[in-house]
């Protein structure tokens, strides 16, 4: 059965999905990017892989089924007629989550309700079951999802468990942090490298700087947790192993990284230094209480990300913009970085005091913002030596 292929999608942040189909395409795992995910399939290793590496991805789910439905009959019978028991032990416990966009069946709770009937059904077939006797749901999670979109059904079956960007680390985290994943987004689009630095001066909780560690040392962002499907039986617990031993083979806990991260406010970097510690980089990572306005440096061709308070977002919007100006001030002369900061207030160039080379549409959860990216020079070319020819 480890060899059985299942139709999988990974579901992302809108304007993420081109950033979680490049992942896969990096894991050699061909896939469609789509609105709101990347479709692929693979066999078990591949739902192990998937899980462990994507950085930018919020969950990975088998699609147990497909098809169009314009009446709750339908829906029941096509539901009905997928092999459920390929997946769902007798004793599984199976909630069902829902929802429908444009489609003649509207009401979500009954296209939940009617598929969970459909599947109990099947079930009490298949496993000989009374219709009076209730199945146990006492066993292993299995949470599936009915989703409808202009009538086409997607049926799917979640093997992530805790979306993935609950990696494991954060033990605390500020008033407005910024998820996991979406901070692994933001490091990788822009174009910081291994060898140079990278510099966060609005750390808070330390996110982005432990994500751009784990990238770093090329660590798998999963490899501190567990997933849903390590607890199903017919999910074969040597595959997990070997991704989980691969995945350690492959990181890289000796390259010299140069990563540093400042924060106001000294109980932040408290945190920051305790999340880092938390995942084992606490030494591949320099926090420090710092104002924004005190930073300088000497080194040349870093990137600097930085996520700021927006107005909206925490208190008063008029800090916020001096913290802006003050950004602008101690970045702008900084001519040989690249700056990329995040942000929802629209008007945050005229504060910084410079016109961003390119702007990109992110949302952070619910929230619109802009990623603003100021491209600094380009490192002079080195020298080819003679035995490179």
């Amino acid at each position: 059965m480890t060899d059985k292929t299942y139709q999988l999608v990974a579901t992302a942040a809108s304007g993420l999905e081109a950033l979680v189909g490049k992942e896969l395409k990096d894991l050699g795992i061909p896939c469609q990017v789509e609105n709101g995910r990347a479709r692929f399939e693979g066999t078990m290793e591949t739902i192990a892989t998937a899980n462990l590496w994507l950085r930018t991805a919020d969950r990975v789910k088998i699609v147990v089924g497909e098809f169009d439905a314009y009446s709750f009959d339908e829906l029941f019978e096509k539901v009905k007629a997928l092999p459920w028991e390929d997946l769902l032990p007798f004793d599984a416990e199976f909630p069902v989550a829902g929802k429908s966009i444009k489609s003649k069946l509207y009401s979500t709770p009954d296209c939940q309700a009617i598929t969970k009937r459909a599947i109990v059904n099947r079930l009490r077939e298949v496993y000989h079951r009374p219709a009076s006797v209730p199945l146990p749901e006492s066993g292993a999670f299995f949470q599936l999802e009915v989703a409808l979109l202009k009538d086409h059904v997607m049926v799917t079956l979640d093997t992530t468990g805790p979306s993935l960007f609950k990696r494991g680390y954060r033990l605390e985290k500020g008033g407005a942090p910024l998820k996991e994943n979406m901070a692994a987004a933001l490091v990788l689009l822009t174009n910081w490298r291994k060898d140079r630095p990278f510099f966060d001066p609005v750390c808070g909780s330390g996110t982005l700087c432990i994500e751009a560690a784990l990238i770093g040392h090329n660590i798998a962002p999963g490899f501190n947790r567990e997933f849903a499907f390590e607890a199903w039986d017919w999910f074969d617990s040597s595959v997990v192993e070997k991704v989980r031993a691969e995945a350690e083979e492959q990181a890289d806990y000796d390259i010299e990284l140069d990563i540093s991260g400042s924060d106001i406010n000294g109980r932040m970097i408290e945190i920051a230094k305790a999340n880092a510690e938390e995942i084992g980089l606490g030494d591949s990572i320099n926090f420090k209480q710092l104002a924004v306005k005190d930073f300088s440096t000497d080194k040349e061709y870093g990137v600097m990300v930085a996520n700021p308070p927006y107005g909206e977002r925490l208190g008063d919007e008029e800090a916020v913009r001096e913290l802006y100006k003050e950004m602008g001030q101690v970045f702008r002369p900084m001519k040989t970085w690249s700056k990329y900061i995040l942000t929802s207030d629209l008007s945050f160039e005229q504060y910084y005091g410079e016109k961003a080379t390119k702007k990109r549409k992110l949302y952070n959860g619910a929230l619109r913002t802009d990623l603003f990216q100021f491209w600094g020079e380009r490192p002079p070319r080195k020298p080819r030596t003679e035995e490179e020819g």
